[in-house]
Formats: C-alpha cells, sequence, structure tokens
C-alpha cells in the first residue's frame, strides 16, 4: 500500500537541504535534492515500518495546504513543501527485512554440543542479539 506525506524542504544557505515531516516528529538531510528526496523516503518509510512492528496506526497525511512551512523552521535559503511516497511494505522487504550473512567462530565444543542437539545457529544469534539489544 502506497503512504504519502507532505515534508517541508529547506536550501540552507550553504547548498544542502533539511527534510521535515510536519506532526510526524521526523526530519532528515542530505546534500543535493536527490539526495535529500531519496533521504526523506527512507526516513518516512523507517518511521512508518516502526508504527507497523509496534501495532500502531499510521497518522493521518496533513493536506498540503494546511502546512506553514516557517513553523518547523526558519533559516534558509528557499523552501518548498514535496510529497514524499513510500510502498512501506515493499521498502521494507529491500531494505529492513533482507538477510546478510555473518560468519562467527565458536569452540569446536561448542558447535559439536549444538549440532548434536539440533539448534539453529542462525535462529539463536538472531534471538540473542534481539535479547542483548532491547529489541522486540
Amino acid at each position: 500500500m502506497l503512504s504519502i506525506y507532505p515534508a517541508c524542504f529547506y536550501k540552507e544557505k550553504k547548498g544542502d537541504y533539511s527534510v521535515i515531516f510536519p506532526k510526524l516528529g521526523i526530519a532528515t538531510c542530505g546534500d543535493t535534492f536527490e539526495e535529500a528526496v531519496t533521504m526523506a523516503v527512507d526516513c518516512l518509510a523507517g518511521y512508518l515500518y516502526d508504527l507497523h512492528l509496534e501495532g500502531k496506526e499510521f497518522p493521518a497525511p496533513l493536506n498540503v495546504q494546511e502546512i506553514d512551512i516557517d513553523e518547523c523552521y526558519d533559516e534558509y535559503e528557499t523552501a518548498f513543501v514535496n510529497v514524499i511516497t513510500v510502498d512501506v511494505e515493499e521498502y521494507a522487504k529491500k531494505h529492513f527485512e533482507k538477510s546478510v550473512k555473518k560468519t562467527l567462530i565458536i569452540p569446536a565444543w561448542l558447535n559439536d554440543l549444538a549440532t548434536q542437539q539440533h539448534i539453529n545457529f542462525s535462529a539463536t544469534l538472531q534471538e540473542a542479539l534481539k535479547k542483548k539489544l532491547n529489541v522486540h
């Protein structure tokens, strides 16, 4: 499902861009407009994906006409509102949920014991890392 939210783009005096999503409380930046848009998509996708993981509803997007561009930030050269769209489910599959291969070293006796017990090393490592990092 496509999510659509307006974002305020502020071109800084030094040439880079700050991006603020009004009412969502999230922001990002980029050295160029293209990078700022890419970072805005990533920022919005991450925010909405976190809400999804927590079982929370997505907030209703603001109407572009309701946005006061100077409300969020006032130190810029130029500013404009741009609409950012992202399919959170597809973006998450590509960027947040993809698996990466890790090589690790454990003592041989521990490997043998775990193998005898048919322990899934990947699942065990994921569980241990989530517990260690306080991630659910």
